[in-house]
């Protein structure tokens, strides 16, 4: 596999781990980090010695803060300019690894990084974690296709709706999350849930996982979802929106 800049590959017997790194921006996502993170999956996905991946951000203040706005602004996508949206590719192509996916959730998980979050099969969450869907505030529909399976219509409506940040214990309390630890724990408990998985059967395994996304993903949300932010990143709304935002995230540095 060849190196990466804004990920980091590890390896531990069967057992990968990808972190996201870049810690100056929160580990945002821009297009090198999406485009390196599904190069990554792709290898993981087509090596049998590996059984189960581990996905975090680099340290312990972010697992993943989003999209990055200032590369955004920069390269048009907020006007309507550019079609593509490289956070959502990469959030689409965790949400097809065959594999188990186990996301530690270590600080910020914010708009694509709470995206990323729900992406993974398994969600173990430092006491620092802190999720927010922001996409309605930006004039957009993100993680609508997904989260009802995990917190149940009613309350991903109001997570979605309002675009409130949600602590670790609530995540907990609403099915976000499976399990909350302190945050020096977060890695162990992990790899812990990793190793578990590990020593069962893959095909059993990736067998049970398409299943279980067969009784309870709806691939055609997905795709509504898709079109409608390719509709809607061509509104006023959003370019208006999207605008103040990153401003505020930015100050005026495009």
């Amino acid at each position: 596999m060849t190196d990466f800049s804004a990920i980091i590959h590890e390896r531990h017997g069967p057992i990968a781990v990808i972190r996201l790194n870049r810690p100056e921006k929160h580990h945002a996502i821009n297009s090198v980090m999406a485009r390196e993170l599904i190069e990554c999956l792709d290898a993981l996905e087509a090596d049998d010695d590996v059984r189960v991946v581990v996905l975090t951000g680099a340290g312990d203040k972010a697992f993943c803060a989003g999209a990055d706005m200032a590369e955004a602004v920069a390269a048009g996508i907020s006007d309507g300019r550019d079609g593509k949206d490289d956070a959502a590719q990469a959030a689409w192509r965790l949400a097809r690894v065959k594999k188990p996916l186990i996301a530690a959730v270590n600080g910020y998980a914010y708009g694509g990084g709470a995206v990323f979050a729900i992406a993974c099969d398994i969600r173990v969450a430092a006491e620092n974690a802190r999720f927010r869907f922001v996409g309605a505030s930006y004039g957009l529909s993100v993680g609508a296709s997904q989260l009802p399976r995990l917190a149940g219509a009613a309350m991903a409506k109001e997570l979605i709706f309002t675009a409130r940040t949600v602590d670790a214990n609530e995540a907990l309390r609403v099915g976000l999350v499976n399990r909350v630890v302190p945050q020096p724990n977060l890695e162990t408990a992990a790899m812990e849930m990793a190793g578990a998985i590990a020593q069962n059967s893959p095909a059993a395994i990736m067998a049970s996982k398409e299943v279980i996304d067969l009784a309870t993903l709806d691939l055609g949300a997905v795709k509504r979802e898709a079109e409608h932010n390719r509709e809607l990143r061509a509104s006023d709304e959003h370019r208006q929106r999207f605008s103040a935002a990153a401003e505020r995230v930015t100050g005026g540095q495009g």
